[in-house]
């Protein structure tokens, strides 16, 4: 455990999320002088790093201990470290005009020192880094002005920057048709699934144990699409989008029932995108297929996360490699021309030969667009619980297996279109889409980028309203689904307090 000693509430989350991804395996906690610990003997423990901020041009302290020697550098025997070692940062007048992130830099710089490990995305802890790059081009930066800004403000790799600039500028061309200010997009959540992965920590219900409330549940649903649909009337419906759980976990039937009341409801006239993440083979039947393809539905996801059997056990996919390939070809046969494919990398016990594996299997079906995930340990999920009781030994995500994904979307003619962070991931790397021409997932960008309101109905969503200038609120609803269905009324009543007339 690493325990953080602040001499005042200030840049937690930061500091957090910094340490973590230089010490992935440790347990990291944040003592402030207004925390309340439950349990009274980490205050008894050893603090292994205390942060001391200045005032009035004093320097910030960091004092690293290292009364167990566990935080030393692999190449070097605790023994033959100072047990104490003190960085300060005296920031100069620049620095103090944007002093979070200079701090950031001191904090970063101070780990690399300890741990000698270089992260891809230097201090960065945000979960959208290609943000930074669409607004600087869309204030007029060129690209040598924001990779510059990305490496010396940040500590990016040149690598990541040059990353970002590309996906940025193929954004801004896909998202060019698209209505910010009088238009919105919808987002509709099936909170069920066959059953729940060992990674996950999305909101979903097992299916089996629900089959006698899914009519309640999209009775709720309804009730709740239709008044988004009024709030928006005068605003143009840009793209759709339904996932979950996996929106397929219903039944044909209730699929249909589902699309007819979304088509009923809302004008498609304007919708350039219509997406349904049928997403676990297992879920996936020709007739469900053809609901969907009979609804209009323009892309589908089916997501293996890896084509090796033993690993698809291990994390709870009931379902075989062999049935990944029926669904996929089944798709096509209907006529499903933009098929997404899922994978993640740094699955237990996955190395680089079991990752060209999957590409290699993934290349043989030629998908329209692959999103390459790496593996966030959440802590809501099982996989945390399996971690504290195995450690991370069994996680291997690299260079190599991110290179090897890269190189595979690109022999597939796909260009990344879309990229995101999350915290406590697999080698502080990030999640890329890639896709082929024509086939980018628009609703993915809009949800990274925030440039246009996004409505969501359903048990666990989020909606967001972006107003003009880059403002943004939100507005919950409840994850659970019988208090979902129970207080629907409530739940359209927080997005009347936000949404109003859209």
């Amino acid at each position: 455990m690493i325990i953080i000693k602040l001499d005042k509430a200030q840049y937690e989350y930061d500091i957090h999320s910094l340490v973590k991804a230089f010490y992935p395996e440790a347990e990291v906690r944040i003592l402030t002088p207004y925390s309340v610990i439950k349990d009274k003997k980490i205050l008894a423990l050893p603090h292994t790093m205390e942060l001391t901020f200045g005032e009035n041009g004093e320097p910030v302290t960091l004092r690293i201990a290292e009364p167990d020697g566990s935080l030393a550098a692999e190449d070097e025997e605790p023994g033959r470290r100072e047990p104490e070692r003190l960085y300060t940062w005296h920031p100069d007048e620049e620095e103090r005009t944007e002093y979070k992130n200079a701090f950031k830099r001191f904090l970063y710089k101070s780990l690399q020192k300890e741990t000698g490990l270089t992260l891809p995305w230097g201090n960065l802890t945000g979960i959208r880094p290609t943000k930074i790059a669409m607004n600087m081009l869309e204030e007029g930066e060129n690209t040598a002005q924001i990779e510059a800004f990305l490496r010396t403000r940040h500590l990016v790799s040149g690598e990541k920057a040059a990353l970002s600039i590309d996906i940025a500028q193929r954004e801004q061309r896909i998202l060019s048709s698209l209505h910010y200010d009088d238009g919105y997009s919808l987002y509709i959540g099936i909170p069920f699934c066959p059953t729940t992965c060992l990674y996950c920590s999305f909101t979903s219900f097992p299916i089996s144990a629900w089959k006698e409330r899914t009519a309640a549940y999209l009775d709720a649903l309804e009730k709740e699409m239709a008044y988004v649909a009024d709030a928006c009337r005068d605003k143009i419906l840009d793209t759709v989008y339904i996932g979950g759980g996996t929106p397929t976990s219903l039944s044909a039937e209730e699929l249909d029932r589902l699309l007819s009341a979304v088509k009923k409801t809302f004008d498609f006239s304007a919708v350039q995108e219509f997406t349904v993440e049928a997403g676990r083979a297992d879920s996936i039947t020709e007739e469900k297929l053809r609901v969907l393809y009979r609804h209009g539905v323009t892309r589908i996801s089916v997501n293996p996360q890896t084509m090796k059997e033993e690993t698809l056990r291990f994390i709870g996919r009931r379902h075989t490699v062999d049935q990944v390939y029926d669904a996929f070809h089944l798709a096509r046969e209907i006529g499903f021309d933009n098929i997404n494919m899922d994978i993640i990398l740094g699955l237990p016990g996955e190395g680089e030969d079991d990752v060209k594996a999957t590409i290699e299997a993934i290349e043989k079906l030629s998908p329209d667009a692959l999103t390459v995930h790496s593996l966030a340990i959440k802590r809501a999920s099982r996989l945390a619980q399996w971690i504290l009781e195995n450690g991370t030994t069994a996680f291997h995500n690299t260079d190599k297996t991110m290179k090897i994904a890269e190189e595979g979307a690109r022999r597939m003619q796909m260009l990344p279109y879309y990229l995101y962070r999350q915290k406590n991931m697999s080698g502080n790397f990030e999640n890329v889409g890639y896709a082929k021409d024509g086939k980018f997932g628009i609703y993915n960008i809009l949800i990274m980028e925030e440039k246009q309101t996004i409505a969501a109905v359903g048990a666990g969503t989020v909606t967001k309203r972006v107003y003009e200038g880059g403002r943004i609120e939100r507005c919950d609803t409840v994850k659970d689904v019988d208090l979902y269905i129970a207080k629907i009324d409530e739940m359209i009543d927080r997005k009347r307090n936000l949404l109003g007339s859209c």
